[in-house]
């Protein structure tokens, strides 16, 4: 039975997570569970699972949470150094990375550095450092496995050929709300219109990346650090659908896909019982779905985040990291109300440019250009 550590488990994805859980029974013990600052959440879940240990990490929160944990048992922690206890923790042998943002980093790599299994649905720390993740995993004989759809589907994908075989692999987005929209109406987008997203449900940030394709962009990034193809070799074609997740082909020309409904559950399941295969009681996608599935090239002009992703690999360094703290920053800002839309893509293209990128040498450069890009977006909003 596998103990798990859920970073980030009152999100979408530690939801979903801990309802794979529920529809395994005796497959895994919950040993650890970590929240933002959803104290109520967390007490529920905590209610639920009866974890050994939980931590929240806005300090605050602390007192509201404990007021909450009628009758539990275990221990309770607050901070961010909690999360990275709990993701070291030795009586727990997997780590679902589902924090949002960059503040999963320092955990993920934790976990990492102890040679645990770590399912990851953060992409952000492999944008951010992905070098260091990897050399941190093979270091200590860890296991990373991707629980994002399209990062899943590529794994399962390349697993119908030999390593070193895959020549090019094809990210689909769903082209999120704006798919047909004009720049003029994409200027003047509201909060709701970006977060009307048309195929899944996810919290806000990753929604509004999605809207943007900034989603997509980052993905890039994981991709080549996860399956080491080069920046040249990974595309991303817009698929409405959100059937086809991800394609992979071949040395010999050979394309093969995974398909799927859009429900994270599917790609979390996999991500827990690898390699096996179980019967979750997860809706199977009926064969009428696949009757018209259509793929179209992302409109660049209107979508330059992608652009920016080739331009952040290529350069390398910290780079990336400046990348993902930019647009981080810069939907905080428009989720805010603070900028229009439109202008998401302005601040994280200055920011980019503006950059003087240093080799990443260790985590604290990573942090150092993290807060001089955060920074800089604040000035320039």
């Amino acid at each position: 039975m596998k103990a798990l550590c859920v970073l980030g488990s009152t999100g979408s994805i530690g939801v979903s997570t801990l309802d794979v859980v529920r529809r395994l029974p005796g497959k895994f013990r919950v040993h650890s569970l970590t929240a933002g600052s959803n104290a109520q959440k967390l007490a529920e879940q905590a209610a639920e699972f009866k974890p050994a240990r939980i931590a929240i990490s806005e300090k605050e929160k602390y007192a509201e949470l404990k007021s909450q944990l009628n009758g539990y048992r275990g221990e309770v922690l607050a901070g961010d150094d909690a999360l990275c206890a709990l993701a070291e923790d030795a009586a727990s042998d997997y780590v679902v990375s589902a924090i949002v943002g960059a503040a999963g980093l320092l955990p993920t790599l934790a976990a990492l550095k102890k040679g645990k299994q770590v399912g990851i649905a953060n992409k952000e720390p492999l944008v951010m450092c992905g070098p260091l993740m990897i050399a941190a995993a093979e270091k200590a004989g860890s296991t990373i496995l991707p629980i994002d759809s399209e990062h899943s589907a590529v794994f399962q994908s390349a697993r119908a050929g030999n390593h070193g075989e895959v020549r090019k692999i094809v990210l689909t987005a769903s082209g999120g709300p704006f798919r047909k929209a004009t720049k003029e109406m994409m200027a003047k987008a509201t909060k709701a219109d970006a977060l009307k997203h048309p195929t899944w449900s996810m919290g806000a940030k990753i929604t509004i990346d999605s809207a943007t394709l900034m989603n997509k962009a980052l993905e890039i990034i994981e991709a080549h650090f996860l399956f080491g193809v080069p920046y040249e070799g990974i595309q991303v074609w817009v698929h409405p659908q959100s059937i086809v997740h991800a394609l992979v082909e071949f040395t010999d020309g050979s394309v093969v896909a995974q398909l799927g409904l859009p429900d994270m559950r599917l790609p979390i399941q996999y991500a827990l019982t690898y390699p096996e295969r179980l019967d979750g009681g997860l809706p199977v996608l009926p064969i009428e779905k696949m009757a018209a599935l259509n793929f179209e090239e992302p409109d660049r002009e209107r979508f330059p985040s992608l652009d920016f992703s080739y331009e952040a690999g290529r350069k390398g360094g910290t780079a990336p990291a400046v990348l993902n703290a930019a647009n981080e920053e810069a939907v905080r800002l428009f989720l805010e109300g603070t900028v229009p839309f439109i202008r998401i893509f302005d601040l994280v293209g200055k920011t980019l440019s503006a950059h003087q990128v240093k080799p990443m040498d260790d985590v604290p450069t990573v942090l150092e250009a993290d807060r001089w890009a955060r920074d800089y977006v604040k000035r320039n909003a």
